[in-house]
């Protein structure tokens, strides 16, 4: 286990490392300069010596593979560089927008996980009843309903019915966290909703798959309580696939949730590497991109180690 942990830790550096390079490439064969943009963006007349000069102050008149090897000497430091839009620190402009796409990611798997399994549970038992179809109607409309729609469904029930609109401005959690759930409550809700609906449908399938196992017919033959069959013996192999699901979710919402951060007005790093792209933003871009890989990396490193945990059949070499 020690052996396969180590070499899973390893092989994250490659991983990254890889990811580096593609989104390095990338930015630079985008059409566009950050350069030109800032400073003759709008039509304005900038005189070629300006442009060059500040070609050169930002490196990027160096060779590719020196502004490469400039840029990872950086980030072995935690250097990040500063923005080439704007000019300040790029973990500066990182670091309040991270707490909030965090916090909000946090709050919607939390209420996925609560919605998700004891609704994917009660339509595998009642399987073809009533309320399988309610939980099954439940998990379609998730998916169908796009998620900045339902948010703007909610911005305007609030308002509507109300008179309330979440406030603008994020407040972190340990200043006020009145105002900080305030806000962010809603978007997790509207995300929360649709993630919930497909982790849902995955408990659903697994726990009919698992509950066809003869050990569980076999604990059922023995009179085992109902609780403790479903508890012990059924949901604590079928959460298996639904754990890979919310994980991978949770990585996703790091970064994915452009539209939604949009509809609530929230300055997340989905806005943010957007934004970063449009502009053509190379350092803020590249350390965005990297950082989001990073969560998707280490979500599955931990996604194995809990595999191994839960389920002792798993034998790693």
């Amino acid at each position: 286990m020690q052996r396969y942990l180590l070499k899973r830790l390893l092989l994250m550096l490659p991983t990254l490392f890889g990811v580096a390079v593609l989104i390095f490439v990338l930015m630079r064969v985008v059409p566009g300069d950050v350069v030109v943009l800032r400073y003759a963006g709008e039509g304005a007349f900038v005189p070629r010596e300006t442009i060059e000069a500040e070609r050169i102050r930002l490196g990027l008149n160096k060779p590719i593979y020196a502004q490469f090897l400039d840029w990872m000497a950086g980030i072995v430091r935690l250097d990040f560089g500063l923005s080439m839009w704007t000019g300040q620190p790029v973990a500066t402009e990182i670091g309040l927008r991270f707490q909030l796409s965090l916090e909000l990611a946090i709050l919607s798997t939390i209420i996925a996980t609560l919605l998700a399994i004891p609704l994917g549970t009660l339509a595998a038992v009642k399987r073809n009843t009533p309320l399988d179809y309610v939980v099954r109607t439940f998990s379609i409309a998730g998916l169908a309903v796009p998620t900045f729609w339902l948010g703007i469904l909610i911005i305007l029930a609030l308002l509507v019915y109300f008179r309330y609109l979440p406030p603008v401005t994020f407040t972190p959690l340990w200043k006020d966290p009145v105002a900080n759930l305030s806000q962010l409550i809603w978007p997790a809700l509207a995300v929360g909703y649709r993630y919930s609906a497909m982790a849902a449908r995955m408990t659903r399938s697994a726990m009919l798959e698992v509950l066809r196992e003869d050990y569980v017919r076999t604990a059922w033959a023995k009179g085992l309580a109902g609780v403790h069959v479903l508890r012990r013996h059924a949901l604590k192999n079928a959460l298996l696939p639904v754990t890979a699901v919310i994980g991978l979710e949770f990585a996703f919402l790091l970064g994915g949730l452009v539209v939604t951060e949009q509809v609530f007005n929230l300055n997340g790093l989905g806005k943010l590497t957007v934004e970063a792209i449009l502009h053509r933003d190379y350092t803020l871009t590249q350390v965005l991109i990297l950082i989001m890989s990073f969560a998707y990396v280490l979500v599955n490193f931990a996604l194995d180690v809990f595999f191994a945990w839960v389920d002792p059949r798993i034998r790693y070499v």
